[in-house]
């Protein structure tokens, strides 16, 4: 009953982590973005390639799984044991945290190089939010840090 709680705990942990991975949408904004100017420039889509966006690594992950770990290693044996248990399946728990908060918050995303009015190449990843093709007139929207590609 209690590994069932564990487990049922761990489950909760790794939907909870997926869920506070910050967007690369060409349509998502954070807050800072808002309401500033930005510079837009005209082009033209010369090619499309689907990439893999990683996971976060907040830390979230990593914290969640070796808490559940320490619980679930210390229902192994009495006294001492239980102690080193809960040190183990704390680690062991603490790696998978990570590797499931990751694996959890990848997102498919788009390498999308457009060719400028003015001659110049540039890619731009972002998530696969949004369809393109070559030969397609887009906008590119730029802050100096961050830029997007959108129709």
């Amino acid at each position: 009953m209690r590994l069932i709680t564990v487990v049922a705990s761990a489950a909760v942990a790794v939907t909870l982590v997926s869920g506070c991975a910050p967007s690369m949408s060409g349509g998502a904004y954070t807050r800072d973005q808002a309401r500033k100017e930005q510079n837009v420039r005209l082009g033209v889509v010369e090619s499309v390639r689907q990439v893999q966006i990683e996971g976060t690594r907040s830390g979230i992950g990593p914290a969640a799984g070796a808490v559940v770990g320490g619980i679930a290693g210390s229902t192994i044996g009495q006294g001492r044991g239980s102690a080193v248990g809960a040190v183990l399946g704390g680690v062991a728990g603490g790696v998978a945290g990570q590797a499931a908060e990751e694996v959890g918050t990848r997102k498919t995303g788009l390498e999308i190089t457009v060719k400028l009015d003015g001659g110049k190449l540039v890619a731009i990843t972002q998530e696969a939010d949004e369809a393109f093709k070559p030969g397609e007139r887009v906008r590119i929207i730029s802050d100096g840090s961050t830029s997007r590609v959108t129709h």
